[in-house]
């Protein structure tokens, strides 16, 4: 069965990203490959050397992929799109949100909606988007 995969894109901080991510969300860093590590092809500039090519954090309920911009490739930084995650209780949104909002920016605060006990948008230090949702509500359709 497939697994659909966010991956993200960073300007030279994937490294901090993702253990960022792998302390706060949990699960494992099982990957941090930088363009000096790629065994063939091409060598980087020296300044690109220890960009990350490839970065692969596994949770038992999600995995997330990222890399910094290729050498020569402008960084266009992250729009249009929002990480969503969805945690069982409200405490497990609200304590993920809030380290998430350390050092980033937040765009509407934790609170009840319709669909949620707690509902909120950040970004984090990184300039990544989420969107946090604790203790999901069952919705009519229709």
């Amino acid at each position: 069965m497939p697994q659909l995969c966010a991956y993200l894109s960073f300007d030279g901080r994937c490294a901090e990203a993702m253990k960022f991510y792998e302390r706060v969300l949990g699960g494992k860093l099982e990957a941090m490959i930088t363009y000096g590590d790629v065994p063939d092809g091409e060598k980087p500039p020296p300044e690109a050397a220890g960009r990350i090519m490839h970065a692969y954090l596994v949770h038992p309920d999600f995995a997330l992929m990222a890399g910094d911009t290729p050498p020569g490739i402008p960084y266009q930084g992250i729009t249009g799109v929002m990480m969503a995650l969805v945690f069982p209780t409200a405490a497990e949104g609200q304590r993920v949100f809030a380290a998430l909002g350390e050092g980033g920016s937040v765009g509407m605060p934790m609170g009840e909606t319709f669909w949620a006990e707690q509902f909120g948008m950040v970004t984090d230090r990184f300039g990544v988007p989420w969107g946090i949702s604790g203790g999901p509500k069952p919705m009519q359709l229709g």
